[in-house]
């Protein structure tokens, strides 16, 4: 049998500790304002099944050879695209959108999980095209199997899950050796192609955009999220307020704060200090994976750290700067920490992937 490496277990750790942080402050924005279970939250009660749901999925991942879960990447991959579009076809709206799969109780997000298998699709391809790496029939492959994906998460809409797939490509590219100019070249065209993309958003998305240019266009209206988690956040100061005793949060002046906005929970009853600490925790995460990825010579194994460092380090950064108004509002998650079962379980599956390429890594 095989030799498997040991488990790394401070990336470990700090999943344990994010995971946890989480059901914490899920408990702090929700309770008193939910039903509740003795002395736990709803939300935070469900926020904790899913975590042990997630921790099974990243033992699962973490104990299976990555080469084996890469042979089912494309089926799980086109069995994620189905479900966007039974979802598309059949779902509910819910919030004006078509994200959530009902299962009974259960309501499953098919968006978070296509993070994940575009990841292993994309991997998967460029091991199989190794001797390949850097041509522009690789480029275009790559990107014929991420559209189909961000273009359906797009029509849900969920503007700011399609946009995660894009860094989720460029490294994924990047790492197995495609060459910089197609990277950059398609980047400007992205760009070029704004005005045309600005004409295909809802009237809500060019609103937040807006809205993120001038907080006062629409002060009671799509300005008063970003502008209540600023005034959350300032409010902390140094040491915060203390767990459970943020104001913003508990009056309920701060909208969504349990979902996209808890780092402003975070930053008001933590202050400056803890919410430093969070983000270290998250450094921690992304500097064992960086590390992972640069102790493999497998190009999968390198694609598919890539892959999950970026998606966790683009949604922390994006999230953040959302909560500070330092960019639009669009809707990301802070991984593993916002409530959400889908976002929790993607994000802890995907750590288990880093944990199972670590174990393979020549180090």
């Amino acid at each position: 049998m095989e030799k498997r490496g040991r488990i790394d277990k401070i990336l470990l750790s700090a999943a344990v500790v994010v995971s946890v942080l989480g059901i914490l402050f899920v408990h702090s924005a929700t309770w008193g304002q939910a039903p509740s279970y003795g002395i736990i939250s709803g939300m935070a009660l469900r926020q904790f099944l899913w975590v042990l749901v997630g921790f099974i999925f990243l033992v699962i991942a973490a104990n299976i050879d990555y080469r084996v879960i890469l042979n089912y990447s494309y089926p799980a991959y086109l069995l994620n695209l189905a479900a966007l579009v039974f979802l598309l076809v059949f779902g509910g709206t819910r919030y004006g959108a078509r994200r959530w799969l009902s299962l009974g109780p259960v309501s499953i997000q098919p968006s978070e999980f296509l993070k994940i298998t575009v990841t292993l699709a994309l991997a998967y391809f460029l091991g199989e095209r190794i001797e390949k790496r850097g041509s522009f029939g690789n480029f275009i492959g790559c990107v014929a199997i991420v559209a189909p994906g961000a273009f359906l998460i797009f029509l849900q809409p969920d503007l700011g899950t399609a946009l995660v797939l894009a860094p989720i490509l460029f490294a994924c590219l990047y790492i197995s050796g495609e060459k910089v100019r197609y990277l950059i070249g398609t980047a400007l065209a992205a760009l070029g192609f704004m005005p045309i993309f600005w004409h295909l958003l809802k009237d809500y998305q060019k609103t937040r955009l807006l809205v993120f240019l001038n907080p006062d266009l629409d002060p009671l209206g799509a300005g008063y999220t970003i502008i209540q988690s600023k005034i959350a956040i300032g409010s902390g100061g140094l040491a915060g307020k203390g767990w459970l005793n943020g104001t913003q949060n508990y009056l309920r002046f701060l909208p969504e704060r349990h979902t996209d906005f808890i780092f402003s929970v975070i930053g008001e009853e933590l202050g400056l200090i803890g919410a430093l600490l969070v983000l270290s925790v998250f450094s921690v995460m992304i500097w064992r994976g960086i590390r992972i990825m640069s102790n493999t010579k497998d190009v999968t194994a390198k694609a598919i750290a890539a892959g999950v460092v970026t998606l966790i380090a683009f949604q922390v950064f994006v999230n953040v700067s959302m909560t500070m108004g330092f960019m639009p509002v669009v809707g990301l998650p802070l991984p593993a920490i916002s409530y959400g079962g889908s976002n929790t379980v993607a994000t802890l599956t995907g750590i288990g992937l880093l944990l199972g390429v670590s174990r393979k890594a020549e180090l």
